[in-house]
């Protein structure tokens, strides 16, 4: 049955993990105190999401394999984020390849607009709306929509959040959620179908297929300690693009990013073990950091708690 839910957050593992449309892990976290909302509207072919959040924070996320989804801002007057490099203004759609690993730099706080439909009702959607299948994307890319079909897709957007905020037991009411849901479709399909003809759609270049390679890289050796040299060597680039092209996906050069996704990748870790059973040396040492000193003082800065802590507050699953 459709429905709007709003979730608020001050911790940020309960926030990604509650995030939707596929995996999403925070990198660099804001300094101070965190706290983000998110809101949930799902109709019956419809998914979407608004996230709110502060402070300026780096995020590498995976799309969903059967799904398209679409982000745009969800305030015109925040600062300008970087998708893949590319910086997206307040009259840009960041369209995603199923399945894609893209990287998002929010320079401060930030009001993020999301919807996804299933590949096979989006092409359906658009053989109806427009004569013609709107295909899911071969690659992650920016486009312009014409100014008047962006606002309107915006103004529904907020309008469904709003409603999810304000009066949630609007959703059981179907007659108007199909209505709503069905203006949403052709809202999106139309800015998915046309843009301004002076602007062209932009994929990031060859910064952008360097990412992928080091993602695809990342992946085969997920837990496994990597090194600079050896990862240049797989991915057939030098030191010096790897370390443009990361710079202006990720806002940090590859070797703070590597170690981020270590100590991330070992917070979760902590997290879900048992304290019965694991040991902050077994599990710091799993994701290779074999300095424990240098890493509990790391971890300490990182997430504001012991990795001690941590793991005595774990929730096995």
């Amino acid at each position: 049955m459709p429905q709007g839910r709003v979730h608020s957050f001050d911790d940020p593992d309960r926030f990604q993990a509650t995030f939707r449309a596929g995996s999403y892990e925070l990198l660099d976290l804001p300094k101070g105190r965190f706290h983000a909302e998110l809101t949930h509207v799902d109709f019956s072919r419809l998914q979407l999401q608004r996230s709110d959040r502060n402070g300026l924070v780096s995020v590498r996320s995976t799309s969903l394999k059967q799904r398209v989804s679409i982000m745009f801002l969800a305030d015109r007057d925040q600062a300008s984020p970087r998708r893949n490099g590319m910086e997206m203004s307040a009259d840009d759609v960041s369209v995603h390849r199923p399945s894609a690993t893209n990287h998002l730099l929010a320079p401060g706080p930030s009001r993020f607009s999301m919807m996804s439909l299933d590949s096979g009702a989006l092409a359906a959607a658009g053989d109806t709306i427009l004569g013609r299948p709107i295909e899911a994307p071969l690659q992650t890319h920016l486009i312009r929509p014409a100014p008047g079909k962006l606002a309107r897709l915006r103004a529904l957007h907020e309008g469904a959040c709003r409603l999810a905020r304000t009066k949630p037991d609007a959703f059981g009411r179907s007659s108007a959620v199909q209505a709503l849901e069905q203006d949403m479709i052709v809202a999106m399909v139309e800015c998915l179908a046309g843009q301004d003809s002076d602007k062209a759609q932009r994929t990031g270049g060859s910064h952008a297929r360097v990412m992928r390679r080091f993602e695809e890289f990342l992946a085969a050796r997920r837990l496994e300690p990597v090194y600079l040299v050896e990862i240049c060597a797989a991915i057939g680039v030098s030191e010096r693009t790897l370390r443009t092209s990361c710079q202006d996906h990720l806002g940090m050069a590859p070797i703070h990013y590597l170690w981020l996704r270590r100590m991330n990748l070992a917070h979760r870790a902590l997290l879900r073990a048992d304290p019965a059973c694991a040991t902050v040396t077994d599990i710091a040492t799993e994701h290779g950091f074999w300095e424990l000193g240098r890493f509990s003082v790391e971890y300490r800065a990182l997430f504001g708690e012991s990795p001690s802590v941590s793991l005595r507050r774990a929730s096995p699953s």
